[in-house]
């Protein structure tokens, strides 16, 4: 744990700003730098001169070497990133669960926002907004085609002020205004519920830092309900990651001490790091062990890790924990495959970059970047199956992707077939009325992967997929 202890700030493991990415903050001085190439920053420099000289008009110079850095870390995998002072605090915001807006979790539906749930306790909470109004327009804007994350940035703004939202609620066929004070939200991570006697739901939508916490806490709230659980789902669905150290508290909730959570291996020396089931590897600096009012039977409740196509990174580490002890059976569809971690330096501060560092393994010692985790069972999305499934976006789709280091990747020759017989698919879906092509909210009860989730805890026959074929990349185990 010596060279763990010696990198400074947090580790995380996700998607912000839609990067998928697995992270560690480092502000630890290289000490050792590889000799410098002088004749290529000769040209990089007469280059920059041209440029500013003969150019047609004048280039803030500013921005030349900003533009260069983003190229030049560009072109070395889809996660390595240089952050501007703007795409460094929305990093900083989608780690810490922390912004500033309405309050508001939301999602599209036929062209307009859909308010799914408001955050408990903030201005849209208290406004009266409720789960499935309608966003029209945000102030003077139709949000009729404005993407999910243009509505996001035009509700977004500076604390204490003002936006117009124009509601219309279905339910009351009416339309009207409500004005709403932006301040700081901390977003819900944790959902969860008792399914039915007995057995328990908890839903992880990202690994953020109050995610730890929020989980003990719902964890104690079901066995309030219910001293006798007798199952639980663990849900880590559509969860694209976040803080590593939250991904490594949540394995160590269900594990025996100290067995291994996760591994890490590159070139750095603090980059070969071991992470084990111990407090020492995921409590933070000034606290205590978050995991130590957990109830003891939580150690040994049978459980079903919930995982599909858009679970990455940090929910890839713990399903494969949880996996590869046999703690617990995982079930649905193959994970994104995100295996690498990415390390960010502050340049400055309000600047950062954000490289490639390492490869992360599960506790077998295998890779599964650009391939994921491989269910125990694998489930579809319905009963009718996943019909859209092989249009979503993997770690190996991604251009310039890191091989796993394990071995030659395979491609599936019949994947683009599939992709464009999904193509087709969806352009007939989207013809039919908005009430028709709904998706079943995770956690209801016709919610299919939960409820076969729900039957294999129970011991009843689960609906297995007929269809899904695996992704195949000839791996073989590290050596270690």
């Amino acid at each position: 744990m010596g060279q763990k202890l010696k990198i400074t700030g947090w580790v995380a493991a996700g998607a912000v700003a839609g990067v998928l990415t697995t992270v560690s903050l480092q502000t630890v001085a290289r000490g050792s730098l590889a000799p410098l190439p002088l004749e290529e920053l000769q040209q990089l420099a007469a280059v920059f001169g041209m440029v500013k000289s003969d150019y047609v008009e004048p280039v803030d110079e500013k921005k030349l070497i900003s533009d260069a850095i983003s190229g030049m870390v560009a072109g070395l995998d889809p996660h390595s990133q240089y952050f501007d002072k703007k795409s460094f605090k929305e990093f900083r915001e989608g780690t810490t669960g922390r912004f500033v807006g309405v309050g508001i979790e939301i999602s599209q539906e036929d062209g307009l926002i859909k308010v799914v749930s408001p955050i408990e306790g903030s201005p849209a909470f208290r406004a009266g907004l409720k789960p499935n109004d309608l966003i029209t327009k945000i102030d003077d804007t139709a949000v009729r085609g404005l993407s999910l994350n243009e509505a996001v940035k035009r509700m977004r703004g500076e604390a204490n002020t003002k936006v117009l939202l124009t509601i219309f609620r279905k339910d009351e066929s009416r339309t009207f205004p409500v004005t709403i004070t932006r301040e700081e939200i901390r977003t819900q991570s944790v959902r969860g519920k008792m399914l039915e006697p007995g057995y328990g739901w908890i839903r992880l939508s990202q690994f953020q830092e109050r995610t730890v916490d929020d989980f003990v806490k719902k964890v104690e709230d079901l066995y309030k309900e219910d001293p006798n659980l007798k199952g639980l789902v663990l849900d880590l669905r559509n969860d694209p990651g976040g803080l590593l150290d939250a991904a490594v508290a949540v394995s160590s909730a269900f594990l025996p001490e100290n067995v291994t959570v996760v591994t890490t291996d590159g070139q750095l020396p603090e980059s070969k790091s071991v992470y084990k089931a111990a407090p020492e590897f995921y409590q933070r600096r000034s606290g205590s062990d978050p995991l130590r009012n957990l109830p003891a039977a939580l150690k040994n409740v049978p459980l079903v890790v919930l995982v599909n196509e858009g679970s990455a990174s940090a929910s890839e580490i713990v399903a494969g924990a949880l996996q590869d002890h046999k703690r617990a059976v995982v079930m649905g569809s193959q994970t994104f495959g995100k295996g690498s971690v990415q390390t960010v330096r502050p340049l400055g501060p309000d600047t950062g970059l954000k490289i490639t560092t390492a490869r992360y393994y599960t506790p077998s010692g295998t890779s599964i970047q650009a391939k994921g985790i491989v269910p125990n069972v694998l489930v579809d999305e319905s009963a009718e199956g996943s019909p859209f499934a092989a249009l979503r976006m993997r770690e190996a789709d991604l251009e310039k992707h890191l091989a796993s280091g394990q071995g030659p990747e395979t491609k599936d020759p019949e994947r683009e077939k599939a992709r464009d017989e999904a193509r087709k698919r969806l352009e007939e879906e989207a013809k039919k009325p908005p009430q028709d092509r709904k998706t079943p909210e995770f956690g209801s009860d016709k919610d299919f992967p939960l409820m076969q989730a729900l039957n294999r805890l129970k011991g009843q026959p689960v609906l297995v997929s007929k269809t899904q074929v695996i992704v195949e990349n000839k791996d073989e185990k590290k050596e270690n």
